[in-house]
């Protein structure tokens, strides 16, 4: 049996199921780190964050931002162009191709940067530029172009980092404005043409020779200064030590001389005995050596008179080690002074 089906319910059940379409358009879940902007009847309302969020469909709809983002394939990169509703505030990195450089000594260099942002007001990343991502990365482009034709070749290898804070430091104002925030940027790859890096390969070389080969010169310059240093040092102790000889030679003599003249009396013809008899000594010391170092022998004229007094010291006293003698037999002398005086004439024949 059909029951009869009033307008009444199919009415109802219009209404119903326009009900459910309209619940289940107007709940949104937008989940962390993104943000929908949101547009009622063409013009801003609101921003969604992340949660479950519920908007008036027809006349709430949520705006979209143009995206750009490079795949690479092979060698080439692709841009891939989307409109997101969306917009997710981490950080982004932009890998862009690389970018014909003129540096200022006039070499064409290519250049492959990296840039990091991240959006912070979504509301003017939307409004406040119609493609937000080409002209962030246009930005970086003109900016890496008026940075690097600042700069030598040889000044932009060693200063990547110089040039990284100078880019990033000169898109922070223009990209604030956007509601972009650019966390940093990298100078990956410089590429330049095989000429200019073949002379830079012999530059370097060259440079390496001339460095081993000033301080190889330098090491030498050092090793010659310590030896002479060293022979300084050495002559100067040499010579100390012959002084410090001499005198304690000239000492122990001079005390021998008072020794004797002591034992025998210090009268000058004494003392002129005595003298005479210690040269002597001193000549017949020498002869050996003389005669060693050839066949014949020159015994200076002066010696003669020395032998001769020599001989007269024995005449009157026989010897000094006699003189000596004789004196400590009349009365008794300290052991030092009796030792010292027997060594010291003693030491002389």
């Amino acid at each position: 049996m059909d029951l009869p089906i009033s307008p009444g319910l199919i009415l109802s059940l219009i209404v119903v199921v326009i009900g459910i379409l309209i619940i289940a358009k107007g709940l949104v879940i937008v989940r962390q780190s993104e943000v929908m902007v949101i547009e009622r009847l063409g013009s801003f309302h609101r921003l969604l964050e992340s949660g479950i969020n519920i908007i008036i469909p027809f006349l709430e709809q949520p705006r979209a931002i143009t995206m750009i983002r490079y795949r690479k394939m092979g060698d080439d990169y692709h841009a891939i162009t989307s409109d997101e509703i969306r917009i997710d505030r981490r950080e982004t990195v932009m890998d862009f191709p690389g970018q014909p450089v003129v540096t200022t000594d006039n070499v064409t260099v290519t250049i492959n940067g990296a840039l990091y942002y991240q959006i912070i007001d979504p509301k003017r990343a939307v409004y406040e530029v119609e493609n937000m991502s080409q002209a962030v990365e246009v930005l970086a482009k003109t900016t890496l172009r008026s940075v690097v034709g600042k700069m030598e070749l040889d000044k932009l290898f060693e200063s990547r980092a110089e040039v990284n804070n100078e880019i990033q430091a000169a898109m922070e104002e223009p990209a604030s404005k956007w509601g972009v925030k650019i966390s940093r940027v990298e100078v990956q790859d410089i590429a330049m043409p095989e000429e200019v890096e073949t002379a830079m390969r012999l530059q370097m070389a060259a440079e390496r020779k001339r460095r081993a080969t000033v301080t190889e010169a330098e090491g030498e310059k050092a090793a010659a200064i310590a030896k002479a240093q060293g022979q300084r040092e050495s002559a100067i102790l040499n010579a100390q030590g012959d002084k410090e000889s001499a005198i304690l030679r000239a000492q122990g003599e001079q005390e021998s001389i008072k020794l004797v003249l002591n034992a025998i009396g210090d009268s000058e013809e004494n003392k002129r005995t005595v003298v005479g008899y210690l040269l002597g000594q001193s000549y017949i010391k020498v002869l050996p050596t003389m005669a060693e170092e050839g066949e014949r022998v020159f015994v200076p004229y002066e010696s003669s008179a020395l032998l001769g007094s020599m001989g007269m010291f024995r005449e009157m006293a026989g010897s000094p080690e006699d003189a000596v003698a004789q004196h400590l037999r009349k009365g008794p002398a300290p052991s030092g002074l009796r030792d010292g005086v027997v060594g010291g004439a003693a030491s002389g024949g």
